[in-house]
């Protein structure tokens, strides 16, 4: 696994905001259409056809977040670890769905309970 240093992880959650806004947008499509297939109705977004689409490119989306190393550790809300080292710590970068930046991190071993802000 490799690991991030700060400003690594910063440069790649910059270049993957276009693609973690685009999996919020699609994943409130996807819910309105799932309720609307199962309610056996349409919605001006569409039916079937569109939710299945819109669930192959969400799926398209997160392996493409998971392709940069990056671990996407949550849908809703999006939450994203990038695994590095504090202090000879292993640690996971975290950032949560409307942080402004990557500004927090957790223990690799405590998980998001144990999130705290970056030194």
């Amino acid at each position: 696994m490799a690991l991030f240093t700060l400003p690594e992880a910063r440069d790649e959650l910059a270049r993957l905001r276009p693609v973690l806004d685009e999996i919020v947008a699609l994943r409130a499509d996807a819910a309105e259409l799932s309720a609307a297939v199962a309610a056996g109705e349409r919605t001006p977004l569409g039916g079937m056809a569109e939710f299945k689409a819109a669930q192959a490119r969400l799926d398209e989306l997160m392996s493409a977040v998971q392709a940069t190393g990056a671990e996407l550790k949550g849908f809703a809300p999006l939450l994203v670890d990038f695994p590095a080292e504090l202090d000879g710590t292993p640690v996971h970068l975290c950032w949560l769905e409307g942080d402004a930046e990557l500004a927090w991190y957790h223990r690799a071993d405590l998980g998001f309970a144990g999130r705290r802000r970056l030194p």
